[in-house]
């Protein structure tokens, strides 16, 4: 039975539809979107993906077209490719065989012309080498046409032998008679006789066919292939000076454009958006695009040509539609603007030279199941824990390296558009986790009243100060403060809970962002950390959960998720994205990447609903965005870091010991000191004693507290401050749940009323903090740590006597 005919596209046309494609003996045949054009064929999971994400594609030119049966048939092109389809239908496998035959006839056809014209145009290599290789070629090309001509001539006379042969042999069944036999066999074995030799004269030709053309394919692929590695060089060269001719013009419209404060020579040279950018562009294999249906709440596409069009001739044309002024800065013109490759962006400043090692890790065995055995279902800041565990870095200092890319607050401080600069800050949100994904060690815990101090005033522009303000649940107050025009202040407490398999950290406290210029106050909390393999296996750290960066001022809002691992995703580990929107939902910015790596951005030129369905049936929104840039890339790890622990660059530095800082700082914590050094005994035997040291202040303290207080203060509260501190400190699972489905968290400390007046609690310790006072947020409502001053002028006359002596 003849398959129906179908209708045949013109050779020229694009031939497009959804075809099964064999991936594996577990999932068998799966639907995938096709697209023949000119003379490739492509396919993609989705028809969302046409535009950014192409899974593999088939050069039809040299492809071989099987049909197996009604409707599967194979495409392959010698070995490394080969797809399995199958159609719906036998109709429709016919429209796809027709339609891929036609575009290989053309793809063959268009190539072979690509080749004559090619040598009929190629100039001379050196001399008459070019002269000669020619003739050698035509004289090639001749000798093999000769031999094709002999073949056409010989398959002519076999099918005209060949017939001749059959029409004898029917005539010899029907032979009755004697003399009639013994006639006919005669003309058999003639016309037998002539087919052999006509057959073997065909056979010498191939043979002579095929040895020419092997001795010649060897030399014709070197010729080709040495063809293709200039075309590729050739391509290379102007990919770069296009590049660098769009870099220029960039520069130069920044210039131009740039107010004079926004080209501060004292941008730190620490990775430039510039470069990055351009970077970004050349890696397209590194998008992040397919997500599974139950992470990914929404699509992006490339917008309309007409928005890259403008994009490209008029940058601030679409600044302008955002509601921007003349001055403002785009993002492409800030990353211009802030480029350290700039003359203008380079001063040299004596710098303080930094060191770039610590002692290497030793190779201490420790039998981790005796330890930890016990503590399962206990908080683990009650855990009496051995330095074989730990980093010589306290969590004072792990909170001082949310700095680790302070740049990025440097660009956002310069930007004038909110949007863009919630950018900057949602980037800066995820950097600070970058640090985390190989640093499986624990950090210190503080001792309560421990300071650190980060000076970077002369080369970065900004001054940190961090203070352990609660021990139990413990707690550190942050405060950060630069000349480039914007503060950080953050106030985080940790809520930990050891579940046999794997370790969950629960950071409770907001973060603030306020710059100086706009006014603008932003604010986040941090997502819940969870080390894998306690007990067996290696050590693994992922992050997950969501953000909301809120601008208070603007209404602004970027909303971040952290998907969790997943063995079965098909998606890319640590996948981070977020979309950032005005205060009436309206979508402006599409950002991914991951938390370990680089974050980018897409400018949304439009957005619809209509995607695929995601998690439990609601549609997705489809954005359609310009093409992305990046806004931040992770800068690598010093050599050697695995043996020091995966410190970054900033990391090494920040237990180097410094003078004049105040006795509490974390660098005078003398058994982190024995750590570093490689002194794990003697480390192990000092930090029981400053912990028992800390223990006999807290329980003094506390005395003295439950002796100030009034009669019937003593009457309505236990008499055991201690505790009563550990019951408030350890709120059960069945409350915290219930609390943060409200979107709140459970009181790590006393709580305050709504002028800063203490909220009584059965908590009996009087600790006051030294350098920073607990009041309410005016943005947040919530009550928190602020910084009060004091510490730098102590520090520039040298006067430390009110601070205690902890260590």
């Amino acid at each position: 039975m003849s398959e129906p005919k179908a209708p045949i596209p013109a050779p020229g046309d694009t031939y497009k539809g959804w075809l099964f494609k064999w991936t594996n003996y577990i999932k068998g045949y799966q639907r995938r979107w096709f697209v023949l054009s000119n003379g490739l064929l492509s396919y993609y999971r989705t028809q969302a993906e046409m535009g950014h994400t192409c899974r593999g594609t088939i050069n039809l030119a040299t492809a071989n077209i099987a049909v197996e049966d009604s409707c599967n048939f194979v495409i392959s092109n010698g070995g490394t490719q080969t797809y399995h389809l199958k159609a719906s239908s036998e109709v429709e496998r016919q429209r796809w065989i027709t339609a891929l035959e036609l575009a290989k006839a053309k793809a063959f056809r268009m190539q072979a012309e690509s080749d004559d014209s090619g040598d009929e145009s190629s100039p001379p290599a050196a001399g008459q080498g070019g002269g000669s290789r020619n003739s050698e070629v035509q004289s090639t090309l001749r000798t093999l046409g000769s031999k094709v001509e002999d073949l056409s001539t010989c398959n002519d006379l076999i099918a005209k032998h060949g017939s001749a042969l059959q029409r004898s042999l029917s005539e010899l069944e029907g032979v009755r008679l004697e003399g009639q036999t013994s006639e006919k066999i005669r003309q058999v074995t003639e016309r037998a006789t002539l087919f052999r030799i006509t057959s073997n004269a065909m056979i010498n030709a191939c043979r002579d066919f095929l040895s020419l053309a092997q001795a010649h394919s060897k030399r014709w692929q070197k010729a080709l292939q040495a063809e293709r590695e200039q075309r590729v060089r050739l391509e290379e060269t102007l990919e770069q000076l296009a590049k660098q001719h769009n870099h220029l013009e960039r520069a130069f419209r920044g210039a131009t454009v740039l107010p004079p404060s926004q080209s501060n020579p004292a941008i730190d040279n620490k990775g430039s958006a510039p470069v990055k950018g351009d970077a970004s562009d050349e890696d397209d294999e590194n998008e992040f695009f397919d997500a599974c249906e139950d992470v990914q709440e929404f699509i992006t596409v490339p917008a309309d040509p007409k928005y890259h069009r403008r994009s490209g001739s008029n940058v601030s044309g679409i600044s302008s539609e955002m509601g921007m002024d003349d001055g403002t800065t785009s993002l492409d013109e800030q990353s211009v603007a802030s480029n350290p490759e700039s003359p203008q962006s380079q001063e040299v400043v004596p710098m303080r030279k930094r060191r770039a090692r610590i002692p290497d890790k030793p190779n201490y065995s420790l039998n981790l199941w005796s330890i930890m055995k016990n503590c399962i279902g206990k908080e683990l800041s009650k855990i009496p824990m051995p330095v074989n565990f730990n980093e010589p870095l306290s969590m004072l200092q792990r909170l001082s390296e949310d700095l680790e890319y302070y740049e990025l607050l440097d660009r956002a401080a310069k930007c004038n558009n909110s949007l863009e600069q919630m950018c900057y800050v949602a980037a800066f949100t995820v950097s600070s986790y970058s640090t985390t994904v190989h640093r499986t060690g624990k950090p210190f815990n503080p001792l309560l009243g421990e300071t650190f101090e980060l000076d970077r005033a002369q080369e970065c522009g900004y001054r940190s100060l961090c203070e352990q303000v609660s021990h139990h649940p413990p707690a550190a107050a942050h405060h950060a403060i630069s000349e480039r025009g914007w503060t950080l202040r953050q106030e985080i407490a940790l809520a930990s809970k050891f579940r046999g398999k794997y370790l969950s950290i629960m950071p409770m406290g907001s973060i603030h962002c306020i710059f100086e210029k706009s006014d603008n106050h932003y604010s986040w909390k941090k997502v819940t950390t969870t080390v894998h393999n306690i007990i067996v296996g290696k050590l693994w750290i992922d992050q997950s959960g969501e953000i909301d960066v809120v601008n208070h001022r603007t209404g602004d809002r970027c909303h971040l998720k952290f998907a969790p691992y997943s063995y079965f995703s098909r998606d890319v580990a640590r996948k981070v994205t977020g979309v950032v929107t005005d205060k009436d939902g309206k979508a402006h910015f599409v950002l991914s990447g991951t938390w370990d790596e680089k974050m980018e951005y897409s400018r949304v030129m439009q957005s619809s609903r209509g995607g695929e369905n995601g998690a439990e049936g609601r549609q997705k929104t489809v954005y359609q965005t310009l093409k992305a840039k990046e806004l931040w890339k992770k800068t690598p790890l010093p050599d050697g870091a695995e043996n020091m622990y995966y410190f970054s660059t900033l990391a090494l530095t920040l237990n180097e010991p410094e003078e004049g800082v105040a006795p509490t700082d974390s660098r005078r914590r003398p058994d982190q000191r024995l750590m570093e050094q490689g002194r794990w005994e003697e480390a192990n035997a000092e930090k029981q004693r400053l912990e028992e040291k800390q223990r006999t202040v807290r329980r003094e303290r506390e005395r003295e507290a439950n002796c100030s207080a009034s009669p019937s203060e003593e009457a309505k509260e236990p008499a055991d401050g201690a505790e009563e501190v550990e019951i408030a400190s350890e709120p059960s699972e069945t409350t915290y749940k219930t609390e943060t489905l409200h979107g709140s968290h459970p009181p790590a400390y006393p709580m305050e009323g709504p002028y800063g007046a203490p909220v009584k609690s059965g908590h009996q310790d009087n600790y006051k903090a030294m350098w920073f006072e607990r009041r309410v947020d005016p943005a947040t409502g919530e009550p928190t740590h602020i910084y009060t001053g004091g510490y730098w002028e102590a520090k520039e006359q040298g006067s430390w006597d009110s601070c205690p002596d902890i260590f």
